[in-house]
């Protein structure tokens, strides 16, 4: 600490010094020609003949990342948005004010200069600086070794020294913004419209979990922030819209992991006179084509493993997924005590209490998702879990339903939905008694939403996507956290 407020002391008499200079230390405008990564892109091929024959002169700024002085002439290595291009300081060419300046510089300011661009001796593209403009000092010094900041708890924390220190980081949330544009414009070339819905709401709807609450001082109510906009979405389709999405913020009061955040990013979509099977089709092409654009192949690495993404997806039942990853005999599915003593060979703790089914899904949890590497869809969801799902005609005890997994992980969750409203009250009454029995995560009955099934919903396909884990897929991250700019931490202990 001591050594910092010495650094800070440091830059704090520079400071005094520009101002002194008539130079501000927090500049205003700066026209910028180029960015840095243009520079590079155009040019950095070029070579040093035709560089010297056709001049090309720039206007460029950005942190300084590296500074070099030779007594009449400096390199400096600007930074910005995760590129970087060098810069020759020389006296001779920028005058004795402005070559005053270099002597105020430090690691972490914000610097803008012109120049004609060049090759140095050896072969590095630089702009030889005719003009320097001072643009912001920073009173901090990047922390050490901060070219390759490792701490996790500083990166998370403190973003903004993750994305100077690891220009690695800067690309993904570059690819993030990318993935969601294109999810953005498949969508809409095939007819859907994006919509927007409450982000509190009066009723907790359209997910199993437990939700955050906040109060509204004017009408004094409580209000919920938003579990999933499921409910708002199909209202619109009773309303008359044949296909909407939405991307935007969920919350949920649940615990953080390496695939939880609290406050997360969802696109639901729901498409009328559609079954859950025309939406496995639409999902593996729009996974596919995020896959190529991003990727430049259907064939990506996740962690060290390959991973197919080429359609068709192996697609398995959700009991027989059980039965047949776990090599167990079909007695299992019909049997308790069979069941019973399947988990404990599994090392999965059950209660059998709870019947069959609470067991055997039990089982699907422990053991089934984490199998699922290459790309699967896992159809025919127990009733007891899908209370917003369609009965499966031939079986009304499951649902068509499907979730997708890909590297042991659900990316995707989608169904036939229900539309008939005296199923949909007997399957919310359900829920409203495993509220009321403790299970906090247990859904409410919307009497609204009834209110508007009522009038009618067409035949309605939907699904939700989770955003973050599809943009640790394509961008090969272990953990949310890096997927998403600010995850939610524990407070800082104060130092």
């Amino acid at each position: 600490m001591d050594d910092l407020n010495d650094q800070r002391r440091q830059r704090l008499a520079k400071l005094e010094t520009l101002r002194q200079l008539g130079i501000s230390p927090y500049g205003t405008r700066f026209e910028v020609t180029h960015t840095v990564e243009e520079i590079q892109a155009r040019y950095g091929e070029v070579g040093k003949e035709e560089l010297d024959r056709d001049p090309i002169t720039c206007r460029i700024a950005g942190r300084l990342v590296a500074l070099r002085r030779f007594g009449k002439a400096a390199f400096a290595s600007l930074q910005e948005e995760g590129s970087r291009l060098q810069v020759y300081l020389r006296r001779d060419l920028l005058g004795d004010q402005a070559y005053r300046i270099c002597h105020e510089l430090d690691l972490g300011d914000w610097i803008g200069v012109e120049g004609r661009l060049f090759r140095t001796k050896t072969n590095e593209l630089t702009v030889e600086a005719t003009s320097l403009t001072f643009l912001a000092k920073g009173l901090r010094p990047l922390p050490e070794k901060w070219h390759g900041l490792t701490d996790i708890e500083t990166r998370y924390r403190q973003r903004y020294l993750d994305l100077i220190a690891n220009p690695s980081v800067y690309r993904i949330f570059r690819l993030r913004s990318r993935i969601i544009a294109r999810i953005r414009s498949f969508l809409t070339e095939r007819g859907y419209l994006e919509v927007e819905t409450p982000m509190m709401h009066p009723i907790p709807g359209g997910a199993t979990a437990r939700p955050f609450v906040t109060h509204h001082n004017a009408l004094n109510i409580d209000l919920y922030l938003r579990v999933a906009p499921e409910l708002y979405l199909k209202r619109l389709i009773v309303g008359g819209f044949r296909r909407v999405f939405e991307i935007n913020r969920n919350f949920r009061n649940e615990g953080i992991s390496t695939i939880h955040n609290p406050e997360f990013t969802m696109l639901e979509f729901y498409q009328s006179y559609a079954d859950y099977r025309d939406l496995m089709h639409l999902t593996e092409e729009l996974f596919v084509e995020l896959a190529q654009d991003v990727c430049g192949s259907t064939t990506i690495t996740y962690q060290g493993a390959t991973i197919d993404l080429t359609p068709p997806w192996r697609t398995l039942s959700y009991f027989d997924a059980i039965v047949d990853l776990n090599k167990l005999p079909r007695d299992v599915l019909t049997s308790l005590d069979h069941a019973v003593k399947a988990a404990q060979q599994l090392n999965v703790a059950v209660d059998p209490r709870a019947g069959l089914r609470s067991v055997l899904i039990r089982l699907f949890e422990e053991t089934v998702e984490a199998a699922l590497v290459q790309p699967t869809f896992i159809t025919d969801f127990p009733i007891e879990i899908s209370p917003l799902a369609k009965r499966k005609e031939t079986d009304p005890s499951l649902t068509d339903r499907f979730e997708v997994f890909i590297a042991g992980r659900e990316l995707a969750n989608g169904f036939s939905e229900l539309n008939d409203p005296l199923d949909q009250r007997a399957r919310f009454e359900a829920q409203a008694a495993l509220r009321a029995a403790g299970d906090e995560e247990a859904q409410y009955v919307d009497e609204d939403f009834l209110r508007a099934l009522e009038y009618g919903m067409p035949p309605t396909a939907g699904e939700g996507i989770g955003i973050d884990r599809l943009v640790m897929l394509l961008t090969d991250q272990p953990s949310i956290r890096d997927v998403i700019l600010f995850p939610q931490l524990r407070p800082e202990k104060p130092s």
